[in-house]
């Protein structure tokens, strides 16, 4: 089991060939964060833009003009559509946010014609290091489907065991978070949580461990959850925590890394190639075990799943 974000790194730059990562208009601080995933031998970067400013701006930060590749494309509305075509056409291995606003990137990359949707639906996983338990956990979603359905659920879950699977995490003990622990038909996300839990149970998903509801002392908690009368084995060892929504997901993120102080990085599931976004509260640290989580799963064919 890969259980440091330090392994994930390792086992991306043991990996040999260096991705083409895809960029359209990057901004200083991303070269900077490029020039250090391409010396550690992660990717080859693909600017899009216009060539002319993309060379001063490379040479501006002092980066060695062979540690790169340029395409020409002086129009910026267009230039995002570039980027996203040479992942598309397998031309660049990884989508790379540059310095699109969030939402047209998204929009973009989830165009039905001239998008990268594999045909399911897409999901953030944030991937937090857990040093003191020697483990990785899994917290979904966190960044982009606001109210999903039951089967929408369904597909972040599977999204979710995709990826805990290629971070090799056995039989993978999973919280589906509701507001309290008991069935309630007035509250929608505790019963997806049973229904989820049921299918879990006739290995729907496979070799899993799946309790829910779970309100969040009890998945964190085992006593907690016992004095509840909640008994399992996923109580308080947790491998991949499932949100009701996204403003439970993304709220929990934020927390856990501006008052828990928790390292975090994150990727997006559900596109025919990994795609990684820019997201504010991670660091320029974890902005390179992002990039190397997303050169992993090109070694799996990209996330078709």
């Amino acid at each position: 089991m890969i259980s440091t974000f330090k392994e994930i790194l390792t086992r991306a730059k043991a990996a040999g060939e260096r991705k083409r990562a895809a960029i359209a208009a990057p901004v200083l601080r991303q070269l900077k964060m490029l020039e250090v995933a391409a010396q550690a031998g992660l990717i080859m970067p693909v600017l899009v833009g216009d060539s002319k400013k993309l060379e001063d701006l490379w040479k501006g930060a002092s980066l060695a003009a062979s540690d790169c590749h340029i395409v020409h494309e002086p129009d910026p509305s267009r230039a995002l559509a570039r980027a996203i075509a040479l992942v598309k056409n397998r031309e660049a291995d990884i989508l790379l946010q540059g310095g699109t606003e969030h939402q047209t990137f998204i929009d973009r990359v989830t165009d039905a014609d001239a998008g990268l949707m594999n045909g399911r639906l897409m999901s953030h996983v944030s991937v937090f290091e857990l040093p003191e338990r020697n483990k990785i956990i899994l917290v979904t979603d966190t960044y982009i489907q606001d109210q999903p359905t039951l089967v929408e659920k369904q597909s972040i879950l599977e999204h979710a065991l995709r990826l805990a699977a290629l971070l090799e995490i056995r039989r993978p003990k999973v919280a589906v978070l509701a507001a309290i622990e008991q069935v309630n038909p007035g509250i929608p996300s505790t019963l997806d949580a049973a229904i989820l839990s049921k299918m879990a149970d006739r290995r729907q998903f496979g070799d899993i461990v799946l309790e829910g509801p779970l309100d969040i002392d009890c998945a964190l908690d085992q006593k907690a959850a016992a004095r509840k009368g909640v008994h399992s084995e996923v109580t308080g060892n947790v491998d991949i925590y499932l949100a009701p929504e996204m403003d439970t997901g993304y709220s929990l993120a934020q927390l856990l890394v501006y008052i828990g102080k928790m390292q975090m990085a994150g990727v997006l599931m559900g596109t025919g190639s990994p795609v990684v976004l820019d997201l504010p509260f991670v660091t320029q640290d974890n902005k390179i075990i992002e990039i190397a989580l997303a050169a992993l799963m090109t070694g799996i064919g990209g996330d078709r799943g």
